[in-house]
């Protein structure tokens, strides 16, 4: 008799093939569910495997455009990265995998949800809070943190010995010394040789960008429109074509940005859980849409908005993400203040990739004008009175001066060097 339905995320990898067979054995029927968010994966063959496993039904949810619009987006709209300089790729796409989970879940009347994360990850915390929040009844299996699971197979060995054992279909036999995981918007590496921080990536393990060193010898140059924070346009190729749907625009972001090496990072991260973990990470379309939106603020944005922003939805709403916190309260309200501070962020940058790089050459915007040339200009006086700058330093420095003076009768100068 079946213990009940478990809706299982599965990829058609080894470890959740593995996992699938052994909740069938623990007495579990099992529903396969994979999520499609952008990786380049052959769904229909994984989704023959489950079943043949013994998968009582497997579903590919297509989560692209839910997973660009309501992450990817608002991320680029407070400029969101974690430790200034990871830009949250596997973070962004679990809020999304996890939803569609729990909504098969509950089609299918699964009592629980397993995945195949790792005992020592974010992911699992990522995917689990989300869970509990969405459905707070709902019971979490997870193998890896089970030690009669995790006593039986120490190593990837021990797994392709019980898929050799129970006819588990496997593609290859030989890893790669890392483990990936890929989005629409990036592809991250960890693990394996990649677990002593000094050894540099062998050039063939970065699967989405070319090496900077061979990229093409000619820049090439595009524009990206923003409306309230929020990219709707990008014009390449001399201005001959346009996207503006959120997919297409994300893709041919990703395919420029690709073909020029551009948003490589090797980095040492602090996870969640407490533990440093080395990662590499390419974050091609996704790195040039964040900077181009970072310029345009300079331009469109008031500067004191600007600042409580940097202060605090940025740092806060990339923490959120990388903490799994996506389904809570802060996160509803951090999300609303990103729109407050967007609303005047509305313009057009023009872009460039070469050899690695992204590099702004120009922007303007035709709504918003905190920006005067003519009073910014050095060659012409415009409406500012040069002269009021006297009593705005006279003001500024009066505690400075006091400050100095403190030092001057404490011994203490501050012309000195010390």
């Amino acid at each position: 008799m079946s213990k009940g339905k478990v809706c299982l995320a599965y990829s058609g990898g080894l470890d959740t093939s593995c996992i699938l067979k052994y909740l069938l054995e623990e007495g579990y029927e099992v529903i396969a569910f994979m999520a499609d968010v952008g990786q380049e994966e052959d769904f229909e063959a994984a989704k023959e495997k489950a079943l043949k496993i013994g998968a009582t039904k497997c579903y590919i949810e297509d989560l692209r455009r839910e997973f660009i619009e309501e992450l990817c987006y608002p991320a680029i709209a407070c400029n969101a990265i974690y430790e200034n300089v990871y830009l949250l790729g596997t973070s962004l796409a679990r809020p999304v995998i996890a939803r569609a989970q729990v909504a098969v879940a509950q089609k299918e009347g699964c009592f629980a949800v397993s995945h195949g994360c790792t005992g020592k990850g974010n992911d699992q915390v990522r995917f689990e809070l989300g869970f509990y929040a969405l459905q707070p009844s709902i019971k979490v299996i997870a193998p890896w943190r089970d030690p009669v699971f995790y006593n039986k197979f120490k190593g990837r060995q021990d797994l392709l010995d019980y898929a050799s054992e129970k006819g588990i279909p496997v593609t290859s036999t030989k890893s790669k010394p890392w483990s990936m995981d890929e989005n629409l918007a990036h592809c991250s590496y960890e693990a394996g040789i990649l677990e002593d921080p000094n050894i540099t990536p062998p050039e063939d393990m970065w699967k989405l960008t070319t090496d900077p060193t061979k990229a093409p010898d000619t820049p090439e140059d595009f524009t990206v429109t923003f409306e309230k924070g929020l990219p709707v346009k990008l014009e390449y190729e001399g201005g001959k074509k346009t996207a503006t749907d959120s997919v297409d625009l994300f893709l041919t972001a990703n395919a420029i940005a690709r073909k020029h090496g551009v948003g490589r990072i090797d980095i040492v991260e602090n996870r969640f859980i407490g533990l440093k973990s080395r990662g590499c990470y390419e974050t091609p379309g996704f790195t040039m849409l964040r900077a181009a939106h970072v310029d345009l603020e300079g331009l469109v944005m008031d500067r004191e908005v600007r600042a409580l922003r940097d202060q605090f939805l940025t740092f806060n709403y990339a923490k959120v993400l990388y903490n799994g916190l996506y389904f809570s309260p802060e996160r509803e309200f951090l999300e609303e203040s990103i729109i407050a501070s967007q609303k005047k962020v509305n313009g057009s940058v023009r872009c460039r990739a070469f050899k690695g790089m992204f590099s702004v050459v120009g922007r303007w915007s035709d709504t918003e004008k905190l920006y005067d040339a003519s009073e910014s200009s050095m060659d012409e006086i415009g409406d500012f009175e040069p002269s009021d700058t006297t009593g705005f330093i006279s003001v500024n420095a009066i505690r400075l001066k006091k400050y100095g003076k403190a030092k001057e009768e404490a011994g203490e100068s501050l012309v000195t060097k010390h």
